[in-house]
């Protein structure tokens, strides 16, 4: 069993969550003539295809795309966010965050970063950093976006160790999976950024083990939330 020692904050030097195949991507081509959109759109006074996919406002439309449940879901990215930053883990600099979309976009964030608490700027927040990839358009970012895959991701982090969290993991206490990250210098913790099923088998290949931390399906956010408070009370952040 791992023991947390007065240096374990010297050990690991920040840790790196990502969260992966979010459902966060613009309106696909194949549904943007749907009446659905078209309302929306006009709605907006915005193009269809600079728009947010969202489930909750275009179900009817997205009922035909490949994957239609896994997909349209930006409130799980927001929301898990605000977790995220917003913890006393990242405040003290020990943490950077990355979400990889269903469509191979990743997102790198400053963890100085302030997400918008409403749902509305959060979304225009996204679909302008998809039309320009970066965030603000000018000076320091504090978003940016790059076509890059999960694998590619993870090479460039070159984490210590690579750790899926699913259900269908081994279990594992959630003090025990702490204790195991703060020993790694440059752990990644990697989240499902979608509303159900599960990881592919290519992508349970990247990660070094696979753990669950409770034996039903969880929120990201709450999952999220769980893991920095812990590392946080192990490090005695708080």
């Amino acid at each position: 069993m791992f023991l947390v020692t007065p240096h374990s904050q010297d050990i690991m030097k920040k840790v790196n969550v990502v969260l992966a195949r979010s459902a966060l991507e613009l309106i696909p081509k194949e549904i943007v003539s749907h009446s659905v959109i078209k309302n929306w759109a006009e709605r907006r006074k915005k193009d269809a295809e600079k728009m947010l996919l969202d489930i909750s406002y275009h179900y009817a439309a997205m009922k035909n795309l490949r994957d239609w449940d896994r997909r349209g879901r930006p409130d799980i990215v927001h929301i898990t966010l605000l977790n995220l930053l917003g913890s006393p883990l990242n405040r003290e600099g020990f943490l950077q965050v990355f979400v990889h979309t269903v469509n191979d976009f990743t997102i790198t964030i400053d963890p100085v970063t302030n997400i918008p608490r409403n749902y509305l700027r959060f979304v225009g927040l996204m679909e302008q950093l998809f039309e320009i990839g970066r965030v603000p358009p000018k000076g320091k970012w504090l978003m940016r976006m790059e076509r890059k895959n999960l694998k590619e991701l993870i090479e460039e982090i070159k984490p210590s160790k690579t750790i899926i969290l699913t259900e269908k993991g081994k279990k594992l206490q959630i003090d025990e999976l702490g204790n195991r990250i703060i020993q790694e210098e440059n752990p990644l913790i990697i989240i499902g950024g979608f509303q159900r099923g599960e990881f592919s088998n290519e992508d349970f290949k990247l990660a070094n083990e696979i753990f669950s931390i409770y034996k039903k399906p969880l929120d990201a956010w709450i999952v999220a939330s769980m893991i920095v408070c812990e590392i946080g009370r192990l490090l005695k952040i708080v």
